[in-house]
């Protein structure tokens, strides 16, 4: 007699990936505080050595970066670098879809090449910006929950 492995697999691996989607963010006061803010001063993304720079201006983003974020020099670039690849990458997936996704939260495509060496600083202000933005709207822009 054989025995029916694939069907047990199955729903094994259904209900793990309904559970991880589930995973509640522990926002703290501070941190819904921030994002409850007014506080509209931009943050520049730019590397001095190279001609790329983005300009974000989302209320609380600055005073988040600046207080609640992991300092600079807490992540790798080669991390920074591939989780801005991941997320990037759903972020323009989402721009496209204005139909699914949220046009007022996807408004523009990001142009990022992970062959290009964007430096550390932009890399670590753009993945603290998706960190950011997923806790705020409670978005997921890849298989990560967004922690700090």
């Amino acid at each position: 007699m054989k025995k029916r492995i694939l069907p047990v697999l199955l729903i094994f691996s259904l209900l793990l990936s309904c559970t991880a989607q589930k995973e509640a963010l522990d926002i703290s006061n501070e941190e819904q505080a921030v994002f409850s803010s007014d506080d509209e001063q931009e943050v520049e993304i730019k590397d001095d050595e190279t001609e790329y720079e983005i300009i974000i201006i989302e209320p609380g983003f600055y005073t988040w970066l600046n207080s609640i974020a992991r300092p600079e020099g807490y992540y790798s670039q080669s991390f920074l670098e591939n989780r801005n690849a991941i997320m990037v990458t759903n972020w323009n997936q989402r721009v496209m879809q204005p139909l699914r996704y949220n046009p007022n939260l996807y408004e523009m495509q990001i142009n990022y090449d992970q062959n290009i060496d964007y430096g550390y600083e932009v890399n670590y202000k753009l993945y603290n910006y998706f960190i950011y933005f997923q806790r705020k709207y409670n978005q997921r822009l890849g298989p990560f929950v967004p922690r700090i």
